[in-house]
C-alpha cells in the first residue's frame, strides 16, 4: 500500500502513464483515465482520511456471441472492455466494508453477520454481503475494509455494471487478504451466485466471467462448475474494424420476469426429454420432436429454444472465423446472432410495453446505414439497453453520429477490448 498522498503525486506526475496504456488501450483515454484517478483519490481522503490506499479495477464486458446461452450450460465469446469500476481502497481493522459509490448513499456491511437478508435483495449491499458470503463459504480469508468506487460501466446499458462491481468487492478481498491469490474464474463464480442468491436476480456465468477474467474469451459452460475458458488473441484494429456499444436509453425498470421468462421456457423444453439444461439435449431429437413440444411447452418456449442450438453453434463459428482470419465471416456471423435474438430469442423489445422499442430502433438504423460497412446486433440481456456493432473504421465516425443523433450525444461508445479483467491496478 502506499500513501494516498503520494499516489496523487505520481499520477499528477503521469508516472503511471504506461500501466494505463496497458489496462485501457486507447492513448485517447488517458488523460481522462489520469485525472479519474487522482479525482478518486481525492474523495477517498475527504471521505476517510488520508492514508495508505490501493486501487483496484473490474472491467465492463462486451458480450461478443452467445446472446442467452451461458444459464443453459451453452458457450459464448465475450470481451471485457475498456469501461470499468475503480476502487480506492483501505484496510481496516473493524469486521465491516465501509463503501461508498459516487453518487450513491455509504453503504455499510457487517461480515459477522452474512446471512442472506430479503430486505437487501436488489442492493449493493446484499452483492457486498453475497462476495463475502460466498468467498468465505470457499474457504478463503476476508475482512475489513474502506473503499470510495467510481464507475464509467454504463449502469442498466448492458455492459454489466453488477457485475463489475460483484468482481471488484471480489478482489479488493483477494488483494487484501490473500494476496490476490483466488483464481478470476473462482471470483466470477462466487458473484453469479451473490446476484443469484443475494441479489435476487437470474443470470447465467458469462456476465461475471468477462469482467473478471478480461480479453477476448470463449468460454464453455458445459460444466458450470469447472468452465473451459480459452483465450481467442485477435485485434479487432487490424481488420480496420472497431466496437461500438450504443445506449440505447431504454429503462431495465420491471424487466425481470422478462428476463427470467427465457431460462424458465428454455428449461421447460429441457424438460420435455427429461432434461434440466438445453444443452444436454441432442439437437437433432429437438427438432424432429418440435409438434410434440409445441404441444406441451407452446410456441415461444420451442423459438427460443431453436435460437439456444443455432446460438451455440455460432459462437464456435465466431472463434473459428477469428482464429482462421476470415473477419469477414466472423460479421456475417454477428449480423446472423442479431437476426435470431430478433426473431427467435424475442428479447428486444418487452410485451409490457410494445410502444417503446428503444433497442428495435437502434438495430433499424444500423440495418439501414451498415450493410458494406459492419454488422449489429442487440447487447447483452436485451429488452433495453444496449446494441453492438462491428464497424469499419472508415465508417465508425458517421455511425457514431447517426446513433447519436438518434439517442443523443455521446450514446456512441467507441471501445477497445481490454487484456485485463478484475486486477489490482499497481504493485
Amino acid at each position: 500500500m502506499k500513501e494516498t498522498k503520494a499516489l496523487l503525486e505520481e499520477f499528477a506526475a503521469n508516472r503511471h502513464q504506461a500501466r494505463l496504456q496497458e489496462i485501457y488501450v486507447d492513448k485517447g483515454v488517458l488523460d481522462y483515465q489520469n485525472g479519474r484517478y487522482q479525482e478518486a483519490i481525492r474523495k477517498y481522503e475527504e471521505l476517510y482520511g488520508a492514508g495508505e490506499a490501493e486501487i483496484y479495477s473490474a472491467a465492463g464486458r462486451s458480450e461478443v456471441g452467445g446472446n442467452h446461452t451461458d444459464h443453459q450450460h451453452g458457450e459464448v465469446l465475450a470481451a471485457s472492455i475498456n469501461l470499468d469500476a475503480i476502487a480506492v481502497v483501505g484496510k481496516i481493522d473493524a469486521p465491516e466494508i465501509k463503501l461508498l459509490s459516487d453518487g450513491y448513499p455509504m453503504i455499510t456491511v457487517d461480515l459477522s453477520q452474512l446471512e442472506k437478508r430479503d430486505a437487501e435483495e436488489g442492493t449493493s449491499a446484499g452483492l457486498i454481503r453475497g462476495m463475502a458470503y460466498g468467498l468465505k463459504k470457499n474457504g478463503h480469508a476476508i475482512g475489513g475494509f474502506q473503499a470510495y468506487v467510481t464507475s464509467d460501466v454504463l449502469n442498466g446499458a448492458g455492459m454489466s455494471s453488477s457485475a463489475a462491481f460483484e468482481v471488484l468487492v471480489g478482489t479488493i478481498l483477494s488483494g487484501l487478504y490473500n494476496g490476490m491469490s483466488i483464481s478470476p474464474v473462482e471470483i466470477a463464480q462466487v458473484a453469479q451466485y451473490a446476484e443469484n442468491v443475494y441479489f435476487g436476480k437470474p443470470c447465467g456465468l458469462m456476465d461475471q466471467m468477462a469482467c473478471s477474467v478480461g480479453g477476448l474469451i470463449h468460454i464453455d459452460f458445459a460444466d458450470p462448475e469447472q468452465p473451459v475458458v480459452e483465450k481467442v488473441d485477435v485485434d479487432f484494429s487490424a481488420y480496420g474494424h472497431s466496437l461500438c456499444i450504443t445506449d440505447t436509453k431504454g429503462s431495465h425498470a420491471d424487466l425481470t420476469d422478462d428476463y427470467a421468462m427465457i431460462p424458465q421456457e428454455m428449461k421447460k423444453v429441457a424438460g420435455f426429454f427429461g432434461k434440466e439444461y438445453l444443452r444436454e439435449v441432442d439437437p437433432e431429437e429437438f427438432y424432429k420432436n418440435i409438434p410434440g413440444i409445441r404441444k406441451e411447452c407452446g410456441d415461444r418456449p420451442v423459438l427460443r429454444a431453436l435460437h439456444f442450438f443455432e446460438e451455440d453453434q455460432r459462437v464456435e463459428q465466431e472463434v473459428a472465423a477469428l482464429q482462421a482470419g476470415d473477419f469477414q465471416k466472423f460479421l456475417d456471423t454477428v449480423q446472423e446472432s442479431g437476426d435470431s435474438s430478433f426473431k427467435y430469442l424475442q428479447n428486444i423489445y418487452t410485451n409490457k410495453d410494445v410502444q417503446n422499442q428503444s433497442v428495435s430502433m437502434g438495430l433499424a438504423l444500423s440495418d439501414t446505414i451498415l450493410p458494406g460497412h459492419g454488422a449489429s446486433r442487440v447487447h447483452g440481456g436485451g429488452f433495453a439497453g444496449t446494441i453492438q456493432a462491428f464497424v469499419s473504421d472508415s465508417f465508425v465516425e458517421e455511425y457514431r453520429q447517426a446513433l447519436d443523433s438518434l439517442y443523443g450525444e455521446g450514446s456512441c461508445h467507441v471501445l477497445k477490448v481490454r487484456p485485463f479483467g478484475g486486477i489490482k491496478v499497481l504493485d
